[in-house]
């Protein structure tokens, strides 16, 4: 095998290709089942009309969803401020968990579409709906990833560390928090992504501005191009903060098995 081989084999094998790969495929079939079935633009537009839309309407999508990230960002960092100590009570104490854990289960029964209006008439039409409605849908997945992270903690570990004289502090430290983290940021990543859906709800109901205003009035209009072009810039601001996320937990937990390069390798 020549060099030049094998640095096309390793740029095809690169795993940022993959998912562009694989797009291209998507896109393709979408393109072909609209002119295979003879879909009219007004049911599903053609993948070309959703470039030429993003390219036109670009500035304006760009515009729409610094609101939509800026709401999507602060719901989601509350979620972790609230999420990680509320869990870490719950994993503590039996007492708690049997008060707490059912509520907020019982909790996830409630649609968030149906608690975002009264977010508006609290709060009016202002970023805070937004925030509020992003937090509620990213909440409740970093508490039970962080319970089950905090809870798994081998029994043998703390023995140990409490026959080394560790205090509770030292034990928390060295301990359970090293052994729940990878726990923690799986919660994270599936609450960063439905902070962004949390963000889009609380647009949908009250707001003038945001990707979540674009799609609503691109439905009212029949503009299937530009729901289509907001839809594509919602999944990219989704994907951004999702790598960032990604970024922060390598940086974060480098020991961990997941973060090892070999285990990308024999894949």
């Amino acid at each position: 095998m020549t060099e030049r081989t094998a640095a096309a084999l390793r740029v095809v094998n690169a795993p940022w290709l993959r998912p562009l790969i694989f797009l291209l495929l998507i896109v393709v079939m979408w393109d072909l089942t609209i002119r295979i079935f003879k879909i009219p633009p007004y049911q599903i537009p053609a993948p070309k009309d959703v470039v030429i839309t993003l390219w036109q309407e670009g500035p304006m999508l760009l515009r729409e969803a610094w609101p939509t990230t800026v709401a999507t960002i602060w719901g989601f960092l509350l979620s972790a401020a609230f999420g990680i100590p509320i869990a870490m009570m719950i994993a503590g104490s039996r007492t708690i968990e049997s008060y707490v854990y059912p509520l907020l289960v019982f909790s996830q029964s409630i649609p968030k579409i149906a608690i975002a209006p009264l977010f508006v008439v609290w709060f009016g039409f202002g970023m805070l709906p937004k925030v509020l409605s992003a937090f509620l849908l990213g909440f409740f997945p970093v508490v039970v990833s962080a319970v089950q992270g905090f809870k798994s903690v081998e029994p043998d570990m703390m023995d140990l560390a409490r026959s080394m004289e560790a205090n509770r502090w030292q034990i928390f430290r060295m301990v359970s928090l090293p052994h729940a983290m990878p726990s923690i940021f799986a919660g994270l990543k599936v609450s960063i992504t439905l902070a962004v859906v949390g963000a889009v709800v609380g647009e949908f109901v009250g707001s003038n501005y945001g990707i979540g205003f674009v799609l609503q009035r691109s439905i009212g209009n029949f503009e299937l191009p530009t729901m289509f072009a907001a839809l594509v810039v919602l999944a990219l601001i989704g994907v951004v903060l999702f790598w960032i996320l990604d970024v922060i937990e390598r940086l974060a937990i480098p020991w961990h098995a997941s973060q090892r390069q070999d285990v990308f390798l024999a894949a």
